[in-house]
């Protein structure tokens, strides 16, 4: 098992910047990779980005690319969602997850979910 807890959430003006954590416990962090997800009311949870243990490797949803930055600290068993130049329309409840598997914006494909924190950029 591998217990995850999101953290940074808040409210913010467009334009603005928001930097997620993520802690996990349980299992081996630096086995994992690492994704982030949001969910906007009535809509379904969408990918955001990804990144492989090592940290080598990472994917962006088109949406977010060249604003969203995303890390990972294996040390500290903690990856992070910088966000910045943000807009409403990043409005949701951010998710992050892990997987065993290979670094993937499948949400099936991960294993482990966290509770979420909200992130709501006003106009």
């Amino acid at each position: 098992q591998v217990q995850l807890v999101e953290s940074g959430g808040g409210l913010v003006q467009a334009g603005g910047s928001l930097r997620l954590s993520c802690a996990a416990s349980g299992r081996t962090f630096s086995n994992y990779a690492m994704g982030w997800f949001r969910q906007a009311p009535g809509k379904e949870r969408e990918f955001v980005v990804a990144i492989s243990w090592s940290g080598g490797s990472t994917i962006y949803a088109h949406s977010v690319k060249g604003r969203f930055t995303i890390s990972r600290d294996n040390a500290k068993n903690t990856v992070y969602l910088q966000m910045n130049s943000l807009k409403p329309e990043d409005t949701a409840v951010y998710y992050c997850a892990a997987t065993l598997g290979g670094v993937t914006e499948t949400r099936l494909g991960y294993d482990y979910w966290g509770q979420g924190t909200q992130v709501t950029v006003s106009s």
